[in-house]
């Protein structure tokens, strides 16, 4: 039988509307700088419309920073990019929401609160690679947000064949 904390996760919008998501800066960056292949099943499912990803600007704010890091800038060229061609991506996919009101639920890392801020708000999917925010999973969890550092990590998250993204078929117990 599906846990019923994870199934919430799914069960939260109409059957119409897609899965909210908040993703990280650095998931981000595996989407659509690095390729990295966990990060594949979710650039399929955002190509897709299988997802609904929220952020606010300060996020795309921290995205048009980061890109401009000089240890980022080799690897973009070697893939053709340049940092508008990301923020294009980014702003092709994802919807720009209000700030969420700070929880709780506070992260070490100041720079990642506004994402665990956003995703509590609308109990939404977050995508994080950060230690800091991924110890706080359990916590997150009691407030209907559920963690991982890549799509195919989430609970119900089935194999690519198999994945209904807006239905996705939860883990049950043997």
């Amino acid at each position: 039988k599906p846990s019923s904390a994870a199934s919430d996760v799914y069960k939260r919008q109409p059957m119409s509307s897609p899965p909210l998501i908040v993703i990280d800066t650095n998931v981000v960056l595996d989407l659509f700088i690095f390729s990295d292949t966990q990060a594949r099943p979710l650039r399929t499912a955002l190509e897709a419309g299988q997802f609904s990803w929220m952020a606010t600007e300060s996020m795309r704010t921290e995205l048009e920073r980061v890109l401009a890091y000089t240890h980022l800038l080799p690897r973009m060229a070697f893939y053709r990019l340049q940092a508008q061609d990301v923020l294009d991506a980014f702003d092709r996919h994802c919807r720009i929401v209000p700030v969420a009101p700070s929880v709780p639920v506070v992260c070490k890392d100041r720079d990642d609160q506004k994402f665990i801020d956003l995703a509590v708000q609308h109990r939404s999917l977050l995508l994080s690679k950060d230690r800091a925010v991924l110890k706080l999973r359990r916590r997150l969890e009691k407030l209907g947000v559920h963690t991982a550092p890549a799509l195919a990590m989430l609970p119900g998250y089935a194999a690519p064949a198999a994945v209904s993204y807006t239905h996705l078929t939860l883990p049950t117990k043997a």
